[in-house]
């Protein structure tokens, strides 16, 4: 709808005017991206999502997929129009129980036109019934439905939920989530949260899954196959589901090695990090071609190539720790994934000072050794890295290097208890860079910006003073000689870290 009507008879303008409702004439469509710099058309404008209930039928035979999505939302704007992200074949919609109309418009967006116009403030409940094979739905060349060759996974990072459901597709908008599916006898169906029920009827079965903290669309997940599932739970009580496709072949031991630690793990990072957010904790593993993992959140996504050389904790280490940092505090714009990555590898690091296979500082050190000035490492800007290299190895690796420089800047005191406080300040929330060195100044009483600006927004490598110390932060990376006299030798635990590191290069 028009915002404004024009006709050019001065008389007709002001008859018509009289006759349409004052806030009619700010009714418009919502945006069709939710203003990211570095996805701008991800996510959506004029609404807020609450919850997904996600009901679903897969047939792994045939790679048909039908569903029911009923999405509570608030208006946040006059509506005349909005946008939900989501490439499957739609069959119909409903808004507030009235039929709607629809087009699939742009990649990815599926275009709503309800049959009244939505007031800010008001509830909205939309359903999409639709079918399609998402396994065959690319765009761009891409797609986020993982088949296997006894059924599929939705697993991706920074969209994937596209391919299985309809939503308001960014991290700002967190919901709640009940995922219902229906698959054939002898089939199992893994999603987040916990199994609320399962039934059969009529050579099929129904597994319930439910959510009840807040949940970023990418964080989402589904795995269809045959799995060896497990439930158990920590010496605190937090239940934990682990699942395993029957058919790893030679990753099945390394697999169960690694993701069984995960309740044991999930208390040690607590005592870093602080209560654990959510209700649940696990991971699955299914039989998927891809090598990496990612931190759907309390059902982690492992690939069996992350146990192909063998068990893998620091990889759980590292998932585990994102519950905390970038799960229940999620980046509120993409260009923020240093928040994410650089302290889930940071924690990498602190569970090789645990299990003595290499100190923090011994990994800084070398980390920042093993680049010179003219590798193009230092030219990625972990605090900016640009959605070409939002999952490049310097936000990971240099990322951490400047978790290490804080470290040393503010004293194990004040940065314990900024890693323990931030999580907590700032649960089922989003948040920025700015926001986080703010807070770290205001927890340690230091003046903070040029240690950031150094290592998370210079592309270059930060100069050594003639102390060996980064000159623009000067309690930084502390263990070098100058002149690059004294390398440090590689610490124990640096294959198994870049072992992860190469295998865990998202798909999208």
């Amino acid at each position: 709808m028009r915002k404004r009507l024009i006709v050019s008879a001065a008389a007709g303008a002001l008859a018509l005017l009289l006759t349409v409702p004052a806030s009619a004439a700010q009714i418009g469509p919502g945006a069709a991206g939710i203003g990211d710099p570095y996805y701008p058309n991800a996510g959506n404008g004029g609404y807020d999502v609450s919850h997904y209930d996600i009901r679903l039928k897969y047939q792994p035979a045939t790679d048909e997929l039908e569903g029911t999505a009923t999405i509570l939302a608030t208006a946040t704007q006059d509506l005349s129009r909005f946008n939900l992200d989501f490439v499957l074949g739609v069959k119909e919609v409903l808004v507030n129980g009235r039929t709607a109309k629809f087009a699939s418009t742009g990649e990815s967006e599926l275009e709503i036109t309800p049959a009244r116009p939505l007031t800010k403030g008001s509830p909205v409940t939309v359903v999409v019934r639709y079918a399609d094979k998402p396994g065959e739905v690319e765009r761009g060349g891409y797609s986020a439905w993982l088949r296997t060759p006894d059924g599929g996974v939705a697993a991706n990072e920074p969209e994937g939920s596209a391919w299985w459901f309809p939503s308001n597709d960014h991290p700002t908008d967190k919901a709640t989530y009940d995922v219902s599916v229906l698959v054939p006898d002898g089939t199992q169906a893994i999603s987040n949260g916990l199994l609320t029920g399962q039934s059969s009827r009529a050579g099929w079965t129904r597994y319930n899954w439910r959510q009840t903290k807040p949940q970023a669309t990418y964080l989402a997940t589904l795995a269809i196959g045959r799995f060896d599932i497990r439930t158990d739970t920590t010496p605190g009580g937090l239940p934990v589901v682990t699942a395993y496709s029957k058919d790893l072949g030679d990753n099945d031991g390394a697999a169960r090695a690694s993701v069984e630690r995960t309740g044991e793990l999930v208390d040690w990072l607590s005592g870093y990090f602080g209560e654990y957010p959510f209700g649940s904790i696990g991971g699955y593993v299914p039989n998927v071609p891809t090598g990496y993992a990612l931190e759907t959140q309390t059902q982690i996504f492992y690939s069996p190539a992350q146990f192909s050389r063998g068990s893998n904790t620091s990889v759980v280490v590292h998932e585990l720790a994102h519950q905390w940092y970038g799960d229940s505090v999620s980046v509120q714009r993409w260009s923020d994934i240093w928040l994410n990555e650089g302290f889930a590898r940071y924690s990498q690091w602190l569970w090789s000072e645990h299990e003595n296979e290499g100190t923090a500082q011994e990994l800084a050190d070398y980390v920042y050794s093993s680049y010179p000035a003219d590798n193009a490492f230092w030219s990625v800007k972990p605090g900016d890295p640009g959605a070409d290299h939002q999952f490049a190895s310097a936000v990971y690796d240099r990322g951490a290097v400047a978790i290490q420089a804080l470290r040393n800047t503010v004293g194990d005191e004040k940065f314990f208890q900024i890693l323990k406080g931030w999580p907590a300040e700032r649960k089922y929330g989003n948040a920025t860079i700015q926001q986080f060195q703010a807070y770290a100044e205001r927890i340690s009483g230091k003046p903070l910006a040029d240690l950031f600006n150094t290592w998370l927004f210079t592309a270059s490598k930060p100069a050594l003073s003639s102390a060996g110390v980064p000159a623009a932060a000067p309690a930084g990376v502390a263990a070098l000689a100058p002149g690059g006299k004294g390398a440090p030798q590689e610490p124990k635990s640096w294959k198994k870290i870049q072992e992860t590191n190469s295998l865990h290069e998202h798909a999208h």
